[in-house]
């Protein structure tokens, strides 16, 4: 911009030299103040178009640091979005993980169920041989025999009590994997939400 300034100037100069001097006859010659007045003008001229320079400049400067701003920014939004889906798989593969553990725990609180019930059988014939054998030994006195069968029936109400609090745990179990299933299918709900575009 300064360059064109002062090619401007030396242009009117050139042209101010150049000028023929007048004859008696012609307009009067240009006098001393116009010209000064004319590289007067010149010289604001210049001024104007390099301060327009620099403006224009430094809102291009302004505008490319800007630019950058907005490139950075969008770069670590990115990065944000990368790391909400490596969060989000890395929930997927965890919540996977769960309903493995959790279809284990299904299939062992089954086969506990299962026992549960042969023992249960073992026991209601354990009593039917207890109330057989005490009906037997109602009017009788056998001494050892008769504590041993005390024993026995002791032996019985305890395998007893312990299959009431085995059936209860049971229970208990198959009550919480339906909460933990409810859950699951919840969060599979907010995953597959989630992974919808929006």
């Amino acid at each position: 911009m300064a360059a064109l300034a002062l090619c401007l100037l030396w242009a009117l100069t050139a042209a101010a030299r150049t000028a023929p001097v007048s004859s008696p006859g012609d307009p009067e010659p240009a006098q001393y103040e116009e010209l000064t007045l004319l590289f007067h003008g010149a010289l604001q001229l210049g001024q104007t178009l390099n301060s327009v320079y620099k403006t224009t400049e430094a809102r291009l400067t302004e505008a490319g640091n800007n630019l950058g701003l907005f490139d950075r920014a969008l770069e670590l939004l990115r990065m944000e979005v990368n790391q909400g889906w490596d969060a989000t798989q890395e929930l997927r593969t965890r919540l996977s993980e769960m309903q493995m553990e959790e279809d284990d725990l299904q299939q062992s609180t089954e086969a506990t169920a299962q026992l549960l019930g042969e023992v249960a059988r073992a026991q209601q014939a354990l009593q039917d041989n207890v109330r057989h054998l005490e009906a037997q030994l109602k009017d009788t006195w056998l001494g050892h025999a008769r504590h041993e069968f005390e024993t026995l029936k002791a032996h019985a109400d305890k395998q007893s009590h312990l299959l009431w609090a085995l059936a209860g745990h049971v229970q208990r179990q198959r009550r919480e994997m339906a909460e933990q299933q409810r859950w699951l299918r919840q969060i599979q709900e907010r995953l597959h939400t989630a992974a919808l575009p929006a």
